[in-house]
């Protein structure tokens, strides 16, 4: 397996949609995506490449020195390979260039695969938001790494 990080592009935004409506029940939309990376200065994005085919992108918003991880999604066939860390890994190397000392995220309840990931790279539960999916209404775990020590 040939694969690569490096950061989203335009020509990007059509293979991120794919992955994004395989992941989500309620993906994002293309425009939502080409908003982000036409319109919002304080987006970051990558993607995961497989022999060069997006498999996997994770975004986040740099506000001020808060980094707000927005998503993470990798394919289901390529997942338990170490993309989603690096995918990860990325977001906090970006964020600490840019200023960024502490990163922020909701993760569903039930999913402990994303839990069990953002805790070994240090990220803490702080809270819940009863009922943040609209889909299923299940709460959100709100998770903080107070210090990124990258």
């Amino acid at each position: 397996m040939n694969s690569a990080i490096r950061p989203m592009i335009v020509t990007d935004i059509d293979p991120v949609v794919a992955v994004e409506r395989v992941c989500f029940s309620v993906p994002w939309s293309k425009a939502a995506f080409e908003e982000e990376m036409s319109d919002n200065p304080l987006a970051c994005y990558f993607v995961a490449t497989v022999d060069e085919v997006v498999v996997g992108y994770a975004g986040m918003w740099l506000i001020l020195d808060e980094a707000h991880i927005t998503n993470v999604a990798v394919l289901p066939p390529y997942r338990g390979k170490g993309l989603g860390l690096k995918l990860l890994n990325a977001l906090m190397d970006s964020a600490k260039e840019r200023g960024g000392t502490c990163m922020t995220l909701e993760v569903r309840e039930a999913n402990t695969e994303a839990l069990s990931l953002y805790s070994r790279l240090g990220f803490v539960p702080r809270g819940l938001r009863p009922k943040y999916y609209s889909d299923t209404g299940e709460d959100a775990v709100i998770m903080w790494l107070d210090d990124i020590k990258r």
